[in-house]
């Protein structure tokens, strides 16, 4: 048996063209077409802006991720600390905030209230945890007694600060003394 050749060349780019002649294969593949200079740099171009976007990316993932680690840390951290805290220091901080809420009271009138022994008498590392650890706007405390003052005693502004920083009074900072003379109405 003769074997002959037969070829089958294609002008497409890059396929590929099988032909079957009984028990004969031949197989031609097409040169690819060449890469022009400007098809070259748009594709360089578009590579490198694909590598900034997925950099870009994974950057804000990660700052993302590292976020919300820090976030459950802290809240970790948070929870451990508030478990910790003995059960007198969170019944002397709820005392203060409800004397501070209520009363208009100042933190140094909360600090003796809650450690007298004619008032709350919690220890003394009690109490001051509740001060450490009460978030409140004393300027307004202070303001909202000066107000009860003029209104129910008709007390002069000097009369007032007196008894706002007063050690046998309120015991308001002069800063919170002054807050509440300067915005009575």
């Amino acid at each position: 048996m003769i074997a002959s050749f037969i070829g089958f060349v294609s002008t497409t780019d890059s396929t590929e063209t099988s032909k079957d002649k009984g028990n004969e294969t031949i197989e031609t593949t097409a040169k690819p077409k060449e890469e022009t200079p400007e098809e070259k740099a748009t594709r360089e171009a578009k590579e490198a802006e694909e590598k900034v976007v997925a950099e870009q990316k994974a950057k804000e993932n990660a700052e993302a991720k590292a976020k919300a680690d820090a976030e459950a840390k802290a809240k970790a951290e948070a929870k451990a600390k508030e478990e910790s805290v003995p059960r007198e220091y969170k019944s002397a901080l709820k005392k203060a905030e409800q004397y501070a809420k209520n009363m208009q009271m100042s933190k140094a009138g909360i600090y003796d209230q809650l450690t007298s022994e004619y008032g709350e008498k919690f220890p003394a590392e009690a109490a001051q945890y509740a001060i450490d650890n009460i978030v409140f706007d004393w300027k307004e405390n202070a303001l909202k007694k000066a107000q009860t003052y003029a209104k129910m005693m008709s007390m002069s502004n000097s009369a007032i600060y007196e008894q706002l920083i007063s050690e046998y009074g309120e015991k308001f900072t002069p800063e919170e003394a002054q807050y509440a003379i300067d915005n009575l109405k």
